[in-house]
């Protein structure tokens, strides 16, 4: 039992009771509380008892919270990302773009005199009129177009490079070809 250090056996007072008696423990690192704990013990022992398990299923008692401001920052992020600038979290009173374009949109529908569809843009709209410029994210057919674009851009840029290769190559066949005629010529006149 000396070397158990699992708490389901016994109790600290009977593990430290039989490191004492079996002179792990010295007599001077006996522990302070210790004698007060021989001489009150309490009514109950505190022994490890596991737990009953419960029958049925435990229904959980917090429901999940969604406020209004939370579908409208989900879909600032999703058009937008995070904003044109980081967040300044040194600064107490900082308010990121996204928490502004909340309160303008909030603001603009206690107003009413939007149409629900049109206030995400009109929202925009508010925040670039304060000098706050938002960019949307790219979409899926904007990184099809970019990538259709690179591949064509590659294949002419290729082409491009092949039609020169070619190029060169033949002109370093016709300085062949005239360096072995210029060589045949001296050959068949020395002296010239």
């Amino acid at each position: 039992m000396a070397g158990s250090r699992l708490e389901k056996l016994g109790t600290v007072f009977t593990r430290t009771r039989d490191l004492l008696r079996s002179r792990v423990l010295a007599k001077a690192q006996k522990p302070l509380w210790f004698d007060v704990y021989a001489t009150f013990p309490p009514l109950r022992e505190p022994v490890y008892r596991e737990p009953r398990q419960r029958y049925g299923k435990v229904k959980d008692v917090v429901p999940p919270i969604l406020y209004q401001e939370d579908e409208i920052r989900a879909t600032f992020y999703e058009a937008y990302g995070n904003g044109p600038k980081a967040f300044e979290l040194s600064k107490l009173n900082f308010k990121s773009t996204c928490q502004r374009f909340v309160e303008i949109f909030n603001e603009l529908q206690k107003e009413g005199k939007i149409e629900p569809e049109k206030l995400f843009e009109e929202t925009g709209k508010q925040l670039l009129a304060e000098g706050i410029i938002l960019r949307r994210k790219r979409t899926a057919n904007g990184a099809q177009q970019t990538h259709q674009e690179a591949r064509t851009r590659d294949l002419v840029l290729e082409m491009n490079l092949q039609t020169m290769l070619e190029e060169r190559q033949e002109q370093k066949q016709d300085q062949e070809e005239e360096h072995l005629e210029s060589t045949d010529v001296k050959k068949e006149n020395p002296l010239s």
